[in-house]
């Protein structure tokens, strides 16, 4: 996938992840501090929780210079616990 990622964006470019978790207390700000580790700024990230509360989707946007920042961010933001996936 990460192939064929490079072949469709051009940089800089706006790219959202949408990451799929186990809801969690605290869960945002924590996704929101290591996106801005690897790339400064404000982020408005759109938090949606399933019908029962168990799982949470969050979409945050970032602006990206290069595929590796794209990359490293699926890397980091996959490892967090409670991340079940992002896409």
């Amino acid at each position: 996938m990460k192939s064929n990622l490079k072949k469709f964006l051009k940089f800089p470019t706006l790219f959202t992840y949408k990451i799929i978790a186990i809801s969690s207390p605290g869960l945002v700000e924590k996704i929101v501090k290591i996106v801005q580790l690897y790339i400064p700024g404000e982020y408005n990230p759109v938090l949606k929780t399933s019908g029962k509360g168990k799982y949470s989707s969050i979409s945050i946007t970032i602006t990206a210079t290069h595929i590796q920042q794209v990359e490293a961010l699926y890397d980091i933001l996959g490892s967090i616990d409670k991340v079940y996936m992002v896409l």
